[in-house]
């Protein structure tokens, strides 16, 4: 893969990372947890899904998420203790409630059946409300990947910050979609996985961290105009939707936010009153419509001839979605996963909050 994938932070920050090991990781994300008084099994399994986000090179949904959650679980919003329910089952779909939990572990669930439904009636569909963050939306898309299906995993955030096109307030939250479609190579599916904002908040974090401006069109003053200070930026919490202004067609991003937030709160019952966050996932087996090989050819045929589209700078072919994070799973497992120091402080900082013993050092463990 082209140098340009290497890492999030690149380029971003002169001061020396850290290295640390995806069970490191592990190690210091499961002693905060259970801290808090999460359960053993529900610590770590929240723990995968943070680790491979950050494995993936998706530095926003990672490790970088734990001030937040320390932030939700310190003010009651978290329930370290909760065990998501299924409120309502039937052949195709299923709601389960997280009970507050952090939204790792309900989604989980909630995604396991989904995939067991369409692996029996061809169709699964999964809501959850009652939930926190869960991450990368992307994860839960790329778990029904691996089983030879097709995914759709949306998520809304109860915090506002995208601003609707013509307003001036933050109105929706960056209400992801991300779509996995299963090829050949297992390990190596088409991933989607966008924010309807033009970029996750998690990036203007990352951006804070680094001492770092923002590009023009990433975040919004009080006035609607672009605000480029990631510090500024990152209290306003004010982010224009995917596209922009009306004229580069952020009505479209808008659009999309609002579609998610339907589907993943309306439709669920998830209260933006009470702060909660809601989660949608749709699993599809192809074998419905067609046999596997008539679709893995397909796919194969149709992914080559987008990969042999003449590039605009050879040293930068066409990519495929997913293609990114599959570059850097590879490599950051044999590197490690980078942390800037800023985001190693916040980590100690939190580890001195609850207790939980700081493992993170200097990172060669």
């Amino acid at each position: 893969m082209p140098a340009l994938l290497d890492s999030t932070y690149a380029g971003w920050d002169a001061r020396p990372m850290i290295h640390v090991s995806a069970a490191l990781l592990h190690r210091q994300i499961v002693a905060v947890f259970t801290c808090w008084g999460m359960a053993a099994d529900a610590a770590a399994a929240a723990a995968d899904v943070m680790v491979e986000t950050d494995l993936s090179g998706v530095d926003s949904h990672g490790i970088g998420m734990l001030p937040h959650y320390q932030r939700l679980f310190a003010e009651g919003r978290l329930d370290p203790k909760a065990a998501p329910a299924v409120l309502r089952d039937s052949p195709c779909m299923v709601l389960v409630d997280a009970r507050h939990g952090i939204g790792h572990v309900a989604a989980l669930k909630a995604m396991e059946l989904a995939i067991e439904k369409a692996r029996q009636s061809g169709l699964g569909l999964a809501g959850v409300t009652g939930s926190n963050h869960y991450g990368a939306a992307g994860y839960y898309a790329r778990m029904a990947a691996r089983h030879g299906l097709l995914a759709i995993s949306l998520t809304n955030a109860p915090s506002p910050l995208l601003v609707p096109v013509f307003g001036r307030e933050a109105a929706l939250g960056t209400n992801p979609i991300a779509f996995a479609a299963p090829t050949a190579a297992a390990e190596l599916p088409v991933l989607l996985d966008m924010a309807t904002t033009t970029v996750a908040y998690g990036k203007v974090s990352i951006a804070r961290r680094a001492g770092k401006r923002l590009p023009e069109g990433w975040a919004l003053d009080a006035e609607g105009r672009p605000e480029t200070d990631a510090a500024v930026a990152a209290e306003a919490r004010r982010l224009a939707p995917l596209g922009g202004s009306r004229e580069q067609g952020g009505h479209k991003g808008y659009g999309l936010a609002l579609m998610v937030e339907i589907l993943c709160a309306t439709l669920t019952g998830a209260q933006a009153s009470t702060q909660e966050t809601g989660h949608f996932f749709l699993v599809i087996d192809p074998g419905f419509f067609r046999s596997t090989d008539a679709f893995q050819g397909d796919m194969a045929a149709l992914l080559a001839r987008l990969r042999d589209i003449t590039p605009v700078d050879p040293a930068q072919p066409v990519l495929i979605p997913g293609d990114p994070e599959h570059a850097a799973l590879e490599r950051r497992r044999a590197a490690g996963i980078p942390l800037v120091p800023t985001l190693v402080e916040e980590v100690r900082a939190v580890c001195a909050q609850c207790g939980a013993p700081f493992l993170l050092g200097d990172g060669s463990a």
